[in-house]
């Protein structure tokens, strides 16, 4: 493979990358091309959006070709266009063959949800502290365990059958299934698991299988009655519309736990959900918090 690297500004950013990937590019990566110096910028969108920009002020879009002949066909092509007027050629460079699956599997470690409980690669050996363990590969569904609200909703499932059963369980928006499995790691076998995405559907079932548990996976409509315990590790905005339907799957006595929300965001979810149960915050990691309600 080889690599042309460009820099341009953050208006023609959008185009240039069009024009690259029209150009067949195997792939086009923006990066802030002032990125580790004085001038860095930070370009965060609200979590799950979109970014509010498409590049830095300074960008610096970096394209993969197949090899020098093409890369260099797509820069002649592209100096030729009126919108590259402004854009700069920083290099070309060969990029050395690699063990792509390898150097994957070495961004992923296992993950301690509590020290005793972990979720660990297909690839790696469990801890020697691991008492209980999830096998989780990552995949396209949303849920390795990496991320602050999965680990909140773990650890209240941890806590909360060191004291109780889970009951019947819901997992709402379950993306990876990880919510319902590490249920099921945990004592409850009576565990519905449901997301609008069906490639979310098919990756819980799998995962469900790797782990040895039993989750029935589906697409909402397949979600019926009360639960024990409901999980939605989903968004604020979601959440808030959501709020009658996750609070009429409450079963008396049972307990709803969100996640997903940010610290600024917990007053506008207690409103929203106020009328059927008093939320409040049960953990936080990361300026992300965990909200509960028991009924």
């Amino acid at each position: 493979m080889h690599e042309l690297s460009l820099a341009c500004p953050q208006e023609q950013v959008e185009i240039l990358s069009d024009a690259l990937e029209a150009l067949d590019a195997l792939s086009v990566s923006v990066e802030d091309a002032d990125a580790h110096t004085d001038a860095e910028q930070a370009l965060f969108g609200e979590p799950g959006m979109p970014a509010p920009r498409s590049g830095w002020q300074r960008s610096r879009v970096v394209a993969l070709f197949s090899g020098p002949e093409a890369a260099q066909e797509a820069l002649d092509l592209l100096q030729a266009q009126d919108f590259f007027t402004n854009c700069q050629v920083l290099g070309q460079a060969p990029v050395a063959e690699q063990d792509w699956v390898r150097l994957t599997q070495s961004q992923f470690a296992p993950v301690a949800v509590t020290p005793e409980f972990w979720i660990v690669p297909t690839w790696h050996e469990p801890p020697p502290q691991a008492r209980q363990v999830i096998r989780l590969d990552p995949g396209l569904a949303f849920g390795t365990g990496t991320h602050p609200t999965t680990r909140m909703c773990l650890r209240w499932t941890a806590a909360r059958a060191r004291t109780a059963p889970l009951g019947r369980v819901l997992d709402y928006g379950c993306g990876s299934g990880i919510l319902a499995i590490g249920a099921a790691k945990f004592g409850a076998t009576d565990i519905d698991a449901v997301d609008i995405d069906p490639a979310a559907v098919e990756s819980t079932r799998a995962n469900a299988q790797a782990n040895a548990v039993r989750v029935r996976s589906g697409l909402p409509e397949a979600a019926a009655g009360v639960y024990d315990t409901v999980f939605a590790n989903i968004l604020a905005t979601p959440l808030r519309v959501l709020a009658p339907l996750l609070c009429a799957h409450v079963a008396p006595g049972g307990h709803l736990v969100l996640a997903g929300i940010l610290e600024r965001q917990v007053d506008e979810l207690r409103e929203a959900y106020a009328p059927w149960l008093a939320l409040g915050v049960a953990d936080a990691e990361d300026g992300w918090v965990l909200m509960t309600a028991e009924r």
